[in-house]
């Protein structure tokens, strides 16, 4: 059986997604004024807010733990914008969606096909990386980007496929669902 050549292929990064990121650094800057307030014991008075001493009377190594745990958090971040989440790749009668290291890879045929948008997502809205997702009728791909491809199928569902590139992907998808 011969291989078919791709006509699209994306590839999406665990790292990428803002939210999940924000989240690591704030839990990281709270790790680092942990370690701060660790060596420098003395309560803080400011107008608004007073910040007590350090619950240890001497100046111990515990706060290196904060410390440590902050790099810690910081190297997995940035570890992470190498670590795969979803692949997606076109081919002439079918999309491919390969997730993250043993999920299943999904298939989706063109000649099941019957409508195809390009829509954006809502602003401000935070979405978190998912594979494969079911709710509601609809099945959803997402890591980070602001839009997505829409597919509905003549079974009913609904196929939502996060991507970076949604011109190039559109036009893709649209001129194979044509063709076939």
């Amino acid at each position: 059986m011969l291989e078919q050549i791709p006509l699209y292929e994306e590839k999406q990064y665990l790292g990428y997604n803002r939210v999940s990121a924000l989240i690591r650094t704030v839990l990281a800057l709270l790790c680092f004024t942990g370690y701060y307030w660790s060596q420098n014991p003395k309560p803080v008075d400011l107008s608004v807010i007073r910040i007590g001493s350090y619950p240890v009377d001497e100046i111990s190594t515990s706060g290196h733990i904060f410390f440590i745990l902050g790099v810690f958090i910081m190297v997995l971040s940035g570890l992470l914008m190498y670590v795969l989440h979803i692949q997606t790749i076109v081919y002439s009668n079918y999309l491919m969606l390969s997730g993250f290291w043993g999920a299943r890879k999904v298939k989706i045929d063109f000649s099941n096909i019957h409508t195809i948008k390009k829509l954006r997502y809502k602003k401000n809205s935070f979405r978190r990386p998912v594979y494969n997702l079911y709710i509601k009728e609809i099945v959803k791909f997402y890591t980070s980007g602001n839009n997505f491809i829409e597919l509905k199928d003549k079974d009913g569902f609904t196929y939502r496929i996060g991507t970076q590139r949604p011109n190039e992907l559109f036009k893709i998808i649209n001129n194979q669902i044509n063709n076939n």
